[in-house]
């Protein structure tokens, strides 16, 4: 049984292809970073899915109802409701994105030297660690380095490996305990309920609290209820409960299962901690009943939130993500298994196996696929997470060298996705063609979303 969008469409937006030699002059000027490119000049772009969701009518009859009050907008309170409603928390800020919610705990939390254990840390999480003078820490299971390994919840933490780090550095040198919901670093894979019970176990047991990074809460209930024994009779919004019941806190870049094009949320069951939180917001985002939001977006939210929770929703959602990944599995080409929640991962290790890491082969395939078919994709390897060490210069390279072809929510069309697939299967198919970059410009954080690089050759 074929399974079509469970909306219609109401509005739309058009969309240009370029030719290849104008991309090609494209490419050189943004100095074959992709992040660069103007949007205008991308034909499909999956680049992320953060903040690229379509709102539904709903979402849009709601900002007419934003009230602009500097201090207790009506909208926040609906967003507070739904925050208790949902998750279970009477304490969070709003803020303008995940990022600010990021940097205000670890502001409060983290001195210099310590760790924070996390399954996967992204990208920005990683950079705000390293920023206040921490060091983040992956103990993801090892399966999810096993690319071809169709373990059903491959962002797990490895308790075990927990428990020997917190003896190993000290419970006083780590502050908090993170889990990333999905793990969007190792494939968009999810954490089951079982995980996430055992690690707050041990966090109980060293006196630790337990934050998640919830940007895709949605989506990793939706596989606990597809994959875990125990919860297929369970709706989503009871599964999204249960997990919220294990932590201490959370962060959320809410433009992701938010379904809104702006947002974040932190949240935190210490208020002591939430008062202090409060006043860092006020210095750097805004009243405490906006943080840098509009009071129509801070509604759009409210009901994005729930929107997201609907099974027909997710189910297409997912199903979307499957049906492209499995088009491209079944040409041959190397993808991370099983199909994650928000994004195709391509292993191009296997991909452009004649590319070292040296020479950034993810950015390589990602500026091939935009020259060969305009699509626009993010390169999570090499070019995002190679780690220099400042003492001896050595390049640390990441044991997963992946790009990521990220589906915005409810913005494209299976269509797309047969376009997308024909591209990756023709590039694929000359894929020897395909040299390496250097780099020409780095700068010291966040190095992927403006370096600059050329061909090699």
């Amino acid at each position: 049984m074929i399974l079509a969008e469970p909306y219609r469409i109401k509005v739309v937006e058009p969309i240009k292809m370029t030719t290849k030699k104008q991309r090609k002059k494209i490419l050189e000027e943004a100095g074959y970073n992709l992040f660069l490119v103007k949007a205008e000049d991308i034909y499909i772009d999956l680049l992320t899915d953060s903040g690229t969701s379509a709102m539904s009518h709903y979402q849009w009859a709601g900002l007419m109802i934003g009230d602009e009050s500097y201090a207790g907008c009506r909208n926040f309170f609906h967003l507070k409701e739904t925050v208790k409603e949902l998750f279970g928390f009477d304490h969070f800020v709003p803020t303008h994105q995940g990022r600010p919610a990021e940097n205000i705990l670890f502001m409060l939390t983290i001195r210099p030297g310590d760790y924070v254990p996390n399954n996967m840390h992204f990208d920005s999480t990683r950079a705000h660690v390293i920023d206040k003078g921490g060091v983040p820490v992956d103990l993801v299971i090892e399966d999810a380095y096993d690319i071809e390994k169709e373990h059903p919840f491959k962002g797990n933490m490895d308790v075990n490996k927990l428990e020997d780090f917190i003896k190993k550095v000290g419970r006083d040198k780590i502050p908090l305990v993170m889990l990333t919901l999905t793990n969007n670093t190792g494939g968009g894979q999810p954490v089951s309920m079982k995980n996430i019970k055992e690690v707050k176990s041990v966090c109980e047991r060293y006196g630790m609290p337990l934050f998640f990074d919830a940007a895709r809460f949605a989506e990793n209930a939706y596989f606990i209820k597809e994959r875990e024994e125990g919860y297929k009779d369970k709706s989503v919004r009871e599964i999204v409960y249960e997990m919220m019941s294990y932590a201490d806190g959370f962060t959320m870049s809410c433009k992701k299962d938010g379904l809104v094009n702006i947002g974040g949320i932190l949240a935190m069951r210490d208020e002591k901690l939430f008062e202090r939180a409060k006043q860092l917001l006020i210095l750097m985002e805004g009243f405490p009943t906006y943080g840098g939001l509009a009071g129509r977006d801070l509604e759009a939210l409210s009901i994005g939130l729930r929107e997201v929770l609907d099974e027909a929703y997710l189910r297409w959602r997912v199903g979307q993500v499957r049906y492209l990944g499995e088009k491209l599995r079944k040409e041959g080409i190397p993808i991370v298994l099983p199909i994650g929640g928000h994004a195709v991962y391509i292993d191009i290790k296997r991909f452009l196996p004649h590319i070292p890491q040296s020479q950034f082969p993810d950015n390589a395939f990602a500026t091939s696929l935009y020259l060969e078919a305009g699509i626009r994709t993010a390169a999570l390897g090499s070019t995002a997470f190679a780690e220099k060490d400042k003492e001896t210069g050595k390049v640390k390279y990441p044991k997963l060298e992946l790009v990521r072809l990220t589906i915005p929510r409810r913005v494209y069309t299976n269509s797309h996705m047969d376009y997308v697939a024909e591209a990756v299967i023709r590039l694929y198919k000359e894929r020897d063609k395909i040299k390496g970059l250097r780099i020409v410009y780095e700068p010291e954080i966040m190095r992927h979303f403006s370096a600059r690089f050329e061909p090699i050759g």
